[in-house]
């Protein structure tokens, strides 16, 4: 999955219309079987966590496989960073300057799960694919 494709897929999360890409897309699909990032089940997919404590939806990870990591959420900015996958079962990325590093605990076409270093504690986070569509709902003010 290219560039484009990956912020076609995130326009898509955020609810814009997609009826002038739709055709791009499904001729880009015959190409996904040739793509290497596809045996990795990390790789190029929307990720939306659920296992959020603080009430706000919509946690989302792309993990693209140029090594881009697009962050995002219902309430916040989207960020671009730059990922590495240091071992099978270990990540790593850039986040305002400090590397934050997290073991892969397990992975599927379906679900992740991340154990994040952050300093002396280690946070579990779980994912799943996003479904589409997805729309953001009304944040309480």
């Amino acid at each position: 999955m290219d560039t484009k494709a990956a912020i076609v897929a995130l326009m898509s999360v955020w609810g814009v219309g997609l009826c002038a890409t739709a055709p791009t897309l499904a001729a880009e699909t015959e190409d996904v079987a040739d793509d290497p990032g596809m045996e990795n089940p990390l790789l190029n997919r929307v990720w939306v966590r659920t296992d959020e404590s603080t009430g706000l939806p919509g946690v989302m990870q792309i993990f693209l496989a140029d090594g881009t990591l697009v962050s995002d959420s219902c309430w916040e900015t989207y960020r671009l960073s730059k990922w590495q996958q240091t071992s099978p079962t270990a990540i790593s990325w850039d986040e305002d300057g400090t590397t934050i590093t997290a073991d892969i605990a397990s992975v599927s076409n379906s679900e992740l799960v991340l154990k994040l270093a952050l300093g002396k504690d280690v946070q579990e986070q779980h994912f799943t694919v996003a479904a589409t569509p997805f729309l953001c709902p009304d944040m309480p003010k």
